[in-house]
């Protein structure tokens, strides 16, 4: 078992609030992400977790137990860090050994062990190595087998692969998942880095200013972003966000700025939409979503007409910095694209890949692109 359940849970640091309120259930078996930028609460959370520093509100429970209070040797979890922590004048197996060997197990139990994790990250050859004689990515493995080896109800990790460099980043988080499926015990996880979430997470917890911004697997996070702070976070680039106003006219719904014309909902066939109030908006289309066109598509197809400021060659993709009203837009593609500077530009794409988000709280706003004759068409917060 290795439920972890966060009521409440607060850090205060004077005046300034490091961690505000987290409500958050990570089931048995869960491989949960905190993501978001530097400084939002994430190794804080970590932190308060493990027991390394204590809460000034709130509880943290594991598998229904409280244990907020308790010493971190007696929370049955297990840390993995970013510097790697590991002991330079011992060998790999005497590293990954270490927990058993201070819980004064029996030599012979404590070999099986280190024998079964080594050859479960594929250390075998290394036992003898000290630290220093391991690459970047040997050194993390072994720093995971330390933790693996107590066998703990659940896993911290404080982003683990920033010290590795790109190659090595992407070998390893799929070792990471592979390990994960074969272990199947509960992890929690920092990062920053949002390849990293959106490739080793069941969930993802979206962290900003100590508050969770969003919690959902890594394709509702994606697709379904509900404010302007996860939109803007996620992608690369991120999704294009432009401030428009949604309006009802002559019975359509539409949403229009210096550049932009976006027909969402035809009206019915009576020539009206009851319920769709004006209001200020934020837009939003990622740059995969966007394609080039002449104007000339289907009726009530978004367009946003501009000007190509840059193209950025990326090898198999090309990025577009594109001058739309008095704001950037970015569109990418399969190179080449074929555009260059100074050239006028008009980007469609399809209803069902705007996003609008309210302008005051930036929170989502819901709509139907193709509602039901009886839905509802009125945007909600």
């Amino acid at each position: 078992m290795g439920r972890i359940e966060l009521d409440g849970l607060t850090r205060k640091y004077g005046d300034v609030v490091a961690v505000d309120g987290i409500d958050l259930d990570i089931a048995d078996g869960e491989f949960l992400v905190l993501l978001g930028p530097s400084g939002c609460g994430k190794s804080t959370l970590l932190r308060l977790v493990a027991g390394l520093i204590p809460p000034t509100g709130g509880r943290v429970l594991l598998d229904g137990e409280d244990i907020t209070h308790a010493a971190p040797a007696r929370r049955d979890l297990a840390m993995v860090f970013q510097s790697y922590a590991l002991y330079p004048h011992l060998t790999v197996a005497r590293n990954i050994g270490f927990p058993l060997r201070a819980a004064r197990l029996p030599r012979a139990q404590v070999r099986r062990r280190v024998a079964e994790v080594a050859d479960l990250l594929e250390l075998g050859a290394l036992l003898d190595r000290r630290p220093r004689e391991l690459s970047g990515g040997q050194r993390q493995r072994v720093a995971v087998g330390r933790a693996i080896i107590r066998d703990p109800r659940a896993f911290l990790m404080d982003e683990p692969l920033s010290n590795l460099d790109a190659r090595l980043r992407q070998s390893t988080r799929a070792q990471f998942r592979t390990l994960h499926e074969r272990l199947g015990t509960t992890v929690l996880y920092v990062t920053h880095d949002q390849v990293e979430a959106l490739s080793l997470a069941t969930r993802i917890a979206m962290l900003d200013g100590g508050r969770l911004e969003q919690v959902g697997t890594p394709t509702e996070i994606f697709d379904q972003p509900a404010s302007v702070f996860v939109a803007g976070f996620l992608g690369s680039p991120p999704m294009n966000l432009l401030p428009a106003r949604l309006e009802n006219l002559d019975g359509r719904v539409r949403v229009r700025a210096d550049g932009i014309e976006a027909d969402l909902r035809p009206g019915e066939p009576d020539g009206s939409v009851e319920g769709v109030e004006a209001r200020d908006v934020v837009f939003g289309v990622r740059p995969e979503h966007l394609r080039l066109t002449d104007g000339t598509g289907r009726a009530g197809t978004p367009v946003l007409r501009g000007v190509v400021r840059a193209v950025e060659n990326l090898g198999a993709e090309e990025v577009a910095q594109c001058a739309v009203g008095g704001e950037t837009v970015q569109f990418r593609g399969a190179r080449p694209l074929g555009l260059a500077p100074g050239q006028p530009v008009q980007l469609a794409t399809a209803p069902d890949h705007i996003h609008l988000f309210d302008r005051g709280s930036g929170r989502r706003l819901v709509w139907r692109p193709h509602p039901a004759r009886t839905a509802p068409a009125t945007p909600r917060a």
